[in-house]
């Protein structure tokens, strides 16, 4: 959607923003135990819950018009168009009442109430190349798209013949109308010109067989997916109480640090969610504006926690700086 955060600050990189991107480092410990002693950051906690694909999944595509990514050896990647999506607000379910107040307010973050799922941020792309360039392999994998909004990186790796793909998002909202209908988009992407059955006797004409094929991929592909929604502090908590307790081999999330308030949640989710031998990737910004995260406070975090290593695997080197880094356990931490 093409809103911005709702904040009166320049966009312009200079001295002044770099030296309070500096200066902020110093409040990371403060930060950390003002969230820590409360539980949660300063707004109301958002109880997690799971979603269940709906039982008319197609209903959900009625008159959609999507985009298509493709990057790389990646196989096309679809989603709801964000222009589309942003003038049908109004005609969709809503129970949290976001939709409305993104249109109306034009912002793209309202704390608390939205973090910003609507919107496929520049840094997804990022990764999704890294990804590709690196040749990370998903099969047989249990991922977490964490802070997933429109889905991107779980759906790669559910095409990617992941074992299992876990969407997180704040907001129900987000996971019900955007992020479940582009799975369900993609599960029906048909890549076959085969006129023929699977016994090769012809006996289906093609819109029988690309019918029966889109079927055969959904089947496949939802009973993969699961859906949830929340705070992160009450999704570990769901996610620890499973039988048994949810462990994913790659945790991937993209712009999701530029809240330093919600760091102790999100380093303990990665903590307690990952696998000894998994992955985290992380994409994201330098500094994020009006708001106060970036990467370097991230890093100094994560090193002050002492858990993981942090590995810078692409940086941009014009502009407000764009990163994609990637977390491991450190030995000691097993």
């Amino acid at each position: 959607m093409s809103f911005c955060f709702n904040f009166d600050v320049s966009a312009t990189t200079n001295t002044d923003d770099v030296q309070r991107n500096a200066s902020m480092t110093n409040k990371i410990d403060g930060v950390a135990k003002s969230a820590t002693e409360s539980g949660s950051p300063a707004e109301a906690v958002k109880e997690a819950k799971e979603h269940l694909p709906p039982s008319d999944p197609q209903r959900l595509l009625d008159d959609a018009i999507y985009e298509t990514l493709t990057i790389g050896t990646f196989p096309p990647l679809h989603f709801l168009n964000e222009t589309v999506f942003e003038k049908t607000v109004y005609e969709r379910e809503d129970t949290e009442n976001i939709l409305s107040r993104t249109a109306e307010q034009r912002s793209d973050l309202i704390s608390g109430v939205y973090e910003g799922g609507l919107k496929v941020w520049e840094c997804t792309y990022d990764l999704l190349e890294v990804i590709d360039r690196e040749g990370q392999t998903f099969g047989g994998k249990a991922v977490l798209d964490l802070g997933c909004g429109a889905g991107l990186l779980g759906i790669l790796s559910l095409k990617r013949r992941a074992r299992e793909v876990h969407f997180q998002d704040y907001n129900s909202t987000v996971l019900e109308q955007l992020t479940v209908s582009n799975v369900i988009l993609n599960c029906q992407d048909d890549d076959s010109d085969d006129d023929d059955d699977e016994d090769g006797k012809g006996t289906l004409d093609k819109e029988e067989f690309k019918t029966k094929t889109k079927q055969n991929r959904k089947d496949l592909l939802l009973p993969r997916c699961r859906f949830f929604s929340g705070d992160w502090r009450t999704f570990l908590v769901l996610a620890s109480s499973q039988d048994p307790p949810l462990k994913y081999d790659i945790i991937m999330t993209s712009e999701t640090i530029y809240n330093t308030a919600y760091y102790p949640a999100l380093h303990d989710t990665f903590h307690k969610l990952l696998a000894s031998h998994g992955h985290i990737y992380v994409a994201t910004k330098s500094h994020y504006f009006g708001v106060g995260g970036g990467l370097h406070l991230f890093e100094t975090f994560v090193a002050q926690r002492g858990v993981f290593t942090v590995n810078h695997l692409w940086d941009s080197e014009v502009g407000l700086q764009r990163h994609v880094v990637v977390l491991r356990f450190k030995k000691e931490s097993l």
